[in-house]
């Protein structure tokens, strides 16, 4: 086998020429392959990605606060005491008596004289919203 002059990019395991297979230039002509920085771009894009997640945690955590405030409200009424049947859409009021029982009323806080907890009315789905 002849050898083959410097400028000519051929592969004696092969035996082709495959200077288009290289990732690399491989004539004086080719153009010059810069190296980019890809470090600024990697920590610029780092820190958006970071706030794009702590914006969507802090998203998700105030949902969750709202759905465990939500719980722990139908918690209290449902456990509270009542003797009727809360009609849907109206608006109950807990009080509570001096031995921290709870009770449900629809007498407001300007009608009478208890140790007033807050305002509720039920929903549809049965769940029960603080309105005050």
């Amino acid at each position: 086998m002849s050898k083959k002059p410097d400028n000519i990019v051929f592969n004696e395991e092969t035996n082709t020429y495959d200077a288009y297979l290289k990732p690399y230039a491989t004539n004086l002509s080719s153009p010059v392959i810069k190296i980019t920085d890809s470090i600024s771009w990697k920590k610029q894009n780092i820190y958006k990605a970071n706030n794009q997640f702590k914006a969507e945690y802090d998203e998700l955590k105030k949902a969750y606060q709202s759905l465990m405030n939500k719980y722990q409200y139908n918690d209290i009424v449902y456990n509270a005491k009542f003797s009727f049947e809360p009609i849907v859409g109206k608006e109950y009021h807990l009080y509570r008596r001096k031995g921290d029982d709870l009770f449900l009323s629809i007498l407001t806080p300007n009608e009478c004289n208890f140790n007033f907890v807050g305002s509720f009315r039920l929903t549809p789905d049965k769940i029960w919203q603080k309105t005050t």
